[in-house]
């Protein structure tokens, strides 16, 4: 069992990640604070029961995303459980991985955030509903694996899968749709998505 005299010494050194990740979640700084604050006071109540040796910083995400979940759902009394639809497997490759981007040995995804900003990549992330959303944050932004992720969001590892699977797919058209309004991406039917095979 840990002692709670312990907790600042070993808890506060992830302060700065777990507000970023509060701030990716909240979407602004205010709730974001708050969320931060909500975290390490749950956590600080909770400290004598968290075992030593085992992964703290996984420990804090599973209360902080808790603490969200608890107040998302506390902001609508039904979360909407919002569906992506169908969207094609290998997205940005179906679209990017022509010759001239596989000549350059770069990926779809590497060629694609090569014509967006830091702000556009976040807004596509803000942009996907929070099932989805979370999953990826938590794994391509914050890194952790599966196992992790599905602590956690208290899911089966199945269901991470599945929604990560998907919240990667509508991020990768999310950006597609960003490059091609903007004319960001190269032209030429080669990369036009109705001449997709399977678009």
């Amino acid at each position: 069992m840990a002692d709670q005299a312990e907790f600042a010494k070993l808890a506060m050194i992830h302060m700065d990640a777990l507000y970023a990740a509060a701030l990716r979640m909240t979407r602004n700084s205010a709730d974001a604070e708050d969320l931060v604050q909500e975290t390490y006071l749950r956590a600080y109540r909770g400290f004598k029961g968290f075992e030593e040796g085992t992964n703290l910083r996984a420990w804090l995400y599973r209360i902080q995303t808790n603490a969200f979940i608890n107040s998302y759902r506390a902001k609508q009394r039904r979360p909407i459980e919002e569906d992506l639809g169908e969207i094609e497997d290998l997205y940005l490759y179906k679209r990017l991985g022509s010759v001239t981007t596989s000549e350059l040995g770069k990926s779809a995804e590497d060629a694609l955030m090569d014509f967006t900003t830091d702000g556009e990549v976040k807004a596509a992330l803000e942009g996907l509903p929070e099932s989805f959303r979370l999953p990826v944050l938590l794994a391509d932004v914050e890194g952790f694996s599966y196992k992790e992720i599905a602590e956690i969001l208290d899911v089966p590892i199945g269901t991470v899968m599945s929604r990560l699977h998907r919240g990667r797919k509508a991020l990768q058209k999310a950006l597609w749709e960003f490059a091609t309004e903007r004319r960001l991406v190269p032209e030429g039917d080669d990369l036009a998505p109705n001449n997709v095979v399977g678009a």
